[in-house]
């Protein structure tokens, strides 16, 4: 019972995760059509700017807790503006174009982000310090830590204003209308391009959130850190709906579970021919099994009635 506990623990701050990045490819698909395969490398970018300004600041004096924050602030920066770069001189030409081309451009984008950080950054992992107090809460025979903690609240928070931003403010009015017609949009008064960047500017703010607590969480830095999480978080968006908030956060969540389940028992349920080191093939189990049994996800993706 204590292991089943756990692996909910566990599997529940993992699904944060990839919620959070799921949102991201969910939010730019449902409004441009496009999968944006660089989001993965937006997380790592925003790990290694945090552990650069956390690395800065380590002699200064401040709580962890203020470090973190203040690393977390500037990583969001930085992966905003460099989102809303690649948006406007990667995608932006290519709207029109073939559907294959933005795609193309965006696995090139992924490769050259990561060869970039390898160059700032160097290739070697880095140890993420820690930042928060190491102690260990018992919560029915299993431990759970205050990073744990700070992962499933943050995000908790962070999605329920993601779902108000969407639905009850003017910018989500936007982003609805764009996603359902961009051109009658436009007549009504609504700047699609504005609209598009304020998304990838959003999905950017949500890599970076993950990316600072993905490296918390597990304590190191690495220039190809962001490929195994976007591509998970791309097949929970999948799992759940693409182009649904609801179904991006439901799959990264039970994608998490499922991963961290398959982890903790698939020893026992091969008889030791698998280990935990095997987790990641989960991932892509569901994504094969989705495509081929429910290939609109689980809450499927809302489509209007058009005229």
């Amino acid at each position: 019972m204590d292991t089943f506990i756990q692996q909910i623990i566990n599997g529940l701050v993992l699904g944060s995760v990839y919620a959070l990045v799921a949102l991201g490819y969910t939010m730019v698909y449902g409004i441009i059509n496009l999968i944006n395969f660089a989001h993965g490398e937006v997380l790592m970018v925003g790990a290694m700017v945090s552990w650069t300004v956390v690395t800065a600041l380590a002699h200064a004096g401040l709580p962890g807790w203020l470090m973190l924050l203040i690393s977390l602030i500037a990583a969001v920066v930085v992966c905003a503006a460099l989102n809303y770069t690649i948006e406007k001189v990667a995608y932006r030409p290519l709207r029109n174009a073939p559907r294959l081309a933005p795609l193309i451009t965006a696995m090139g984008m992924s490769l050259l982000l990561q060869t970039l950080a390898m160059i700032i950054w160097k290739p070697n992992y880095k140890s993420y310090p820690i930042l928060l107090p190491d102690n260990p809460y018992n919560l029915g025979g299993a431990v759970i830590n205050n990073v744990q903690i700070l992962i499933l609240v943050v995000t908790a928070i962070t999605l329920t204003g993601l779902m108000y931003l969407v639905n009850k403010t003017k910018l989500g009015r936007a982003m609805r209308a764009t996603a359902e017609n961009p051109r009658v949009a436009g007549l009504m008064g609504v700047r699609p391009d504005h609209v598009i960047s304020a998304t990838f500017v959003i999905g950017a703010a949500l890599a970076a959130l993950a990316g600072v607590m993905y490296a918390a969480n597990y304590g190191s830095v690495q220039h190809t850190m962001g490929f195994l999480p976007g591509l998970k978080a791309f097949t929970a968006a999948v799992f759940g709906g693409i182009g649904n908030l609801a179904g991006a956060m439901l799959g990264g969540v039970l994608l998490g579970l499922i991963e961290s389940f398959g982890a903790g028992y698939i020893g026992q349920l091969t008889g030791g021919v698998l280990g935990s080191n095997y987790q990641d093939i989960f991932a892509f189990i569901v994504l094969i099994l989705v495509l081929t049994l429910r290939p609109q996800g689980l809450l499927g993706e809302r489509v209007a009635d058009r005229a």
